[in-house]
């Protein structure tokens, strides 16, 4: 109860304390302590969680088992590492004008509420607090997104929250329609939308209620996923708003969105069998795959084209979670945790090169080699474990998922082998002139953050050649409980 308490009193602490201090000049460093704090407090909790099982708190309401845990040290990892990249970042957008101490202000106290609302989604029991966590995590981006208020960033802004609102509301329906659901099979009123009691009682739960809940909670946690036709908020948001936000935004609430589908497919799959939460999320799984790496190849702004490459990868983890089984949903496991660090080291270097080069447009970006050898080979080498390459951990999981493909569902494979080729040849094609072209920039005039940028590469590696028995111990229970 203890280490729940911190885990989420410190981040909500620190948005009252950047709230009134966040312009000051400490108020980096007071970002980076409290998201310190953070994350050794999911540090113990998982460790708690490994060694005495789930856990609950607070009557119930909150819940930590195999399937969240790793998720909140995750969502934890990343926001300390981001924190930590983002102040010498920050630094230069104050430097250059593009930062004022009220926007300082506004950016450290969202960044520590959006923490806080990702946190308390991944721990709430209670499917109701999810909801509210979303739509409040949702706010917090809506601000981070618009911090610069340039005439792009309130048109990002304005889409994102009217896209992901529109989403939230079927959300909502959704969630009522499961609260019906469960009162018809007998739940109480206290008990009726407390994950677990749930779970306890899905078998009982009405199929066609349950079906058109799914409905619902699907497109209205998929639009924040950024999956197809429902992901058009995501490009824009990632390109407008500052680098550290959309390495959270791709790091961290994308896997939370997609971790708020999968328990309510738990609960659908009880109900129903296996057969329609699965084909709906293979169906617009693929669909984003697909479409997301056909776009790839026409992006002139290298932010919207990782943003792109976000969209192919959370469609491609979708994917696996619809094909089901335990090694389809493993390989899921696995693709969301290595893409959040890979793709957060990606953002992290994309930020420093396109400061340095006063732009993010591609062909405008080159030679970064010449201009930061380690800024230019952490971008090589982020795109190369990005796109799949051995011995990353994303060949890893895409290996799994092709396989499985193989054998469970082969007629998607024929669509999943062009997607990935087709994102590899464009992605590839843009980040070698970047790196390798000629360049008359001269060498950076700040020493970059890039302590996270090889942290997570390395660790991305790390879980393509090994993964620790007790990291492995996690994703096999918690693909266990996805996958029945």
């Amino acid at each position: 109860m203890s280490t729940l308490f911190f885990l989420l009193g410190l981040p909500l602490a620190g948005t009252v304390a950047l709230a009134l201090n966040g312009h000051r000049r400490f108020a980096p460093e007071l970002n980076i302590a409290f998201s310190s704090g953070t994350f050794l407090a999911a540090a113990a909790l998982t460790a708690r969680v490994v060694a005495a099982g789930p856990l609950y708190a607070m009557e119930r309401e909150f819940h930590i088992d195999a399937l969240n845990v790793f998720l909140v040290a995750l969502t934890a990892f990343v926001a300390l590492t981001t924190a930590i990249f983002s102040r010498p970042y920050m630094r230069v957008k104050l430097e250059h004008g593009r930062m004022t101490p009220k926007r300082l202000r506004l950016y450290h106290s969202m960044y520590q509420l959006f923490s806080f609302t990702m946190l308390l989604a991944l721990t709430t029991n209670n499917m109701g607090f999810l909801w509210v966590a979303m739509e409040a995590a949702t706010l917090a981006t809506v601000l981070l997104v618009s911090v610069y208020r340039t005439a792009a960033s309130l048109e990002a802004a304005w889409k994102y929250f009217i896209l992901c609102g529109v989403g939230i509301a079927q959300a909502l329906f959704g969630t009522v329609l499961l609260y019906m659901a469960a009162e018809r099979a007998g739940a109480g009123a206290d008990g009726a939308l407390l994950w677990t009691h749930l779970d306890a009682i899905k078998t009982s739960l009405d199929p066609r209620i349950m079906a058109l809940a799914f409905a619902f909670l699907f497109v209205g946690y998929g639009t924040k996923v950024g999956l197809v036709p429902v992901h058009n908020w995501l490009p824009d948001a990632h390109a407008e708003g500052p680098t550290p936000v959309s390495a959270v935004l791709s790091g961290l609430l994308l896997n939370v969105a997609l971790y708020a589908v999968l328990r309510c497919k738990v609960l659908t799959d009880g109900a129903l069998g296996p057969g329609l939460a699965g084909q709906m999320m293979m169906a617009f799984g693929l669909l984003s795959v697909v479409v997301a790496a056909f776009f790839l190849s026409r992006q002139r702004d290298v932010k919207r084209m990782f943003a792109y490459s976000s969209i192919e990868h959370m469609g491609l983890a979708t994917f696996a979670f619809g094909v089901g089984g335990p090694i389809a949903t493993f390989a899921g496991l696995l693709h969301m945790t290595v893409h959040s660090l890979i793709k957060s080291a990606l953002f992290f270097a994309v930020g420093h090169a396109a400061q340095h080069a006063g732009t993010q447009v591609m062909s405008e970006i080159r030679g970064l080699v010449r201009v930061n050898p380690t800024v230019g080979w952490g971008m090589m080498l982020g795109a190369l474990a990005i796109l799949g390459m051995p011995p990353f951990g994303v060949f890893a999981s895409e290996f799994l998922i092709l396989t499985t493909t193989m054998r469970e569902q082969p007629w998607a494979t024929p669509f999943l082998l062009v997607a990935l080729g087709v994102a590899f040849a464009a992605v590839f094609k843009r980040v070698q002139p970047m790196v390798f072209g000629e360049t008359e920039l001269k060498p950076l005039p700040h020493p970059p953050a890039l302590i996270p940028v090889f942290l997570h590469l390395g660790l991305g590696l790390m879980l393509g050649l090994y993964i620790p028995p007790y990291l492995e111990g996690w994703y096999r229970e918690a693909a266990r409980m996805v996958a029945g």
